[in-house]
């Protein structure tokens, strides 16, 4: 049965609401834009025999706060979501993250590197790396993607902006297949979004230091057939991240974590085993 609390960040008023399931060593799972934490529910109840695992909601998800618009958001915002389960007996913790939740594992692991023992990533998307490694084709079709979900959430027109983001990530036609209701819930999901896109395209941190910073045993999974921003991205970490495990499936595409988990559960359980 999973555990939800709800605590505070080092006595901040901003809430963070999390699942928390199991004993033995922390691994912290990071969900994707429109998720939420109820994504990892399979995987949580795969490793909860050996792993103390905590899933916690990103900003705007859940009962986590949301994001104020006083100023744009970053990466390290997010992570910081992460510090209050770093384990206080000096253990090692583990990070998994998919997608935009992959982005904010990678800073987590920079912020934390000296606790961190795992790192996984599935199809991480810090695509403003597609725009400092001359990836212009891929970086321009993302940032079209962005600017449509900063344009239509500012109007409040978020039906439009849902549509776009979902055929992109899922397929075309994948709006038109869900149902209302289902359309409804994925526009109220889509929203914290719009402050997200402000973490990977605003990020700094070189391809140098991510080098430098994040650990060697660090994993990475990506479909053979991804959306190309995705593409552009592994391209460049598996070309400056020798020391890296760069694993393939073969079906499911960007979501698979949500769409696919018995393809991408196994591979996670594997690489947190070594």
């Amino acid at each position: 049965m999973l555990l939800n609390r709800v605590n505070h960040i080092h006595g901040d008023t901003m809430s963070v609401d999390y699942i928390e399931q199991g004993k033995g060593q922390t691994v912290i799972l990071l969900h994707s834009t429109a998720a939420g934490n109820r994504q990892w529910k399979k995987l949580i109840e795969l490793l909860s025999d050996d792993y103390r695992v905590i899933a916690p909601n990103l900003f705007g998800y859940g009962a986590t706060d949301k994001w104020s618009d006083k100023r744009s958001q970053t990466l390290k915002d997010q992570a910081e979501i992460i510090r209050q389960f770093v384990p206080s007996d000096g253990s090692k913790f583990s990070l998994v993250g998919h997608s935009f939740g992959g982005s904010i594992a990678m800073m987590g692991a920079k912020i934390f590197q000296h606790h961190l023992d795992k790192l996984i990533l599935i199809e991480p998307n810090p695509n403003y790396l597609l725009r400092d490694m001359g990836r212009s084709a891929e970086f321009n079709e993302i940032l079209e993607l962005r600017n449509c979900i900063k344009i239509n959430g500012a109007n409040k027109s978020w039906e439009v902006a849902a549509e776009v983001f979902a055929n992109y990530f899922n397929g075309s036609g994948a709006w038109n297949a869900m149902s209302i209701d289902r359309r409804e819930k994925f526009m109220n999901a889509l929203k914290p979004n719009f402050h997200e896109w402000d973490a990977v395209i605003n990020e700094q941190t070189s391809i140098k230091e991510w080098k430098s910073c994040l650990p060697k045993n660090t994993t990475v999974l990506s479909c053979v057939k991804t959306i190309s921003s995705i593409s552009g991205i592994i391209k460049i970490l598996r070309a400056n991240m020798k020391s890296w495990d760069f694993i393939e499936y073969s079906e499911g595409g960007h979501m698979a974590p949500l769409t696919n988990p018995d393809i991408i559960n196994p591979i996670i359980i594997k690489a947190l085993r070594g």
